[in-house]
């Protein structure tokens, strides 16, 4: 194994990182507007959900002000990927169950949280300690708001009734929540039948 220094890109940045912290622009983006979509179906919706919403605005507007430093950039490409995330999980959100779309929400931020941490280690590698710094700063703001939501998921189960509602009270989401149901229901007696053949 070599001594001498790592290899950076023409900007200062590993390759490694330069890829990161455009999927952070991408990911934080998407939890977003994730995020947003889910406050505006649940009903009552946890404040955290709002939160999150606004502490990916400001986490996107600071990334933005520490990657121009590299000369990276992440609008309108890398945030794009990450409206378009956000709307392909919302669609997909439509099969779901109240608690399921809280569940959901707790590994949007798991994920940002891991590439900040990621990234926070990357730039430690490169001796860069502003950089870490704020990385490590988002890393523990995003740590709250994950254990928040996971709090407001897991005391969803105080209400079990509520719990299981379609996630979106639409004609389309009800329609949705009932295909799932349906779907589960066959799922599980296709399994008790093989499990009756097992015995």
């Amino acid at each position: 194994m070599g001594t001498g220094p790592l290899p950076v890109s023409d900007q200062g940045l590993f390759p490694a990182e330069h890829r990161a912290l455009r999927e952070l622009y991408a990911f934080a983006r998407s939890l977003g507007g994730h995020w947003g979509r889910l406050a505006d179906k649940l009903d009552p919706a946890p404040d955290v959900l709002e939160r999150g919403v606004a502490a990916s605005k400001q986490l996107l507007a600071e990334l933005a002000d520490h990657t121009a430093a590299y000369g990276l950039h992440g609008v309108p490409a890398a945030t794009g990927a990450g409206v378009w995330t956000s709307r392909l999980r919302g669609a997909g959100d439509l099969l779901l169950e109240r608690n399921q779309a809280l569940r959901s929400a707790v590994l949007d931020a798991q994920h940002v949280h891991t590439l900040l941490a990621y990234l926070r280690t990357l730039a430690t590698q490169r001796d860069d300690a502003a950089l870490a710094d704020w990385l490590g700063g988002w890393e523990t703001r995003v740590a709250a708001l994950r254990d928040d939501a996971h709090a407001a998921a897991v005391a969803d189960g105080e209400d079990p009734e509520r719990a299981v509602e379609a996630y979106d009270g639409s004609r389309i989401g009800r329609a949705g929540h009932k295909l799932q149901v349906g779907l589960g229901t066959l799922g599980e007696a296709i399994d008790s039948r093989v499990a009756k053949r097992r015995s």
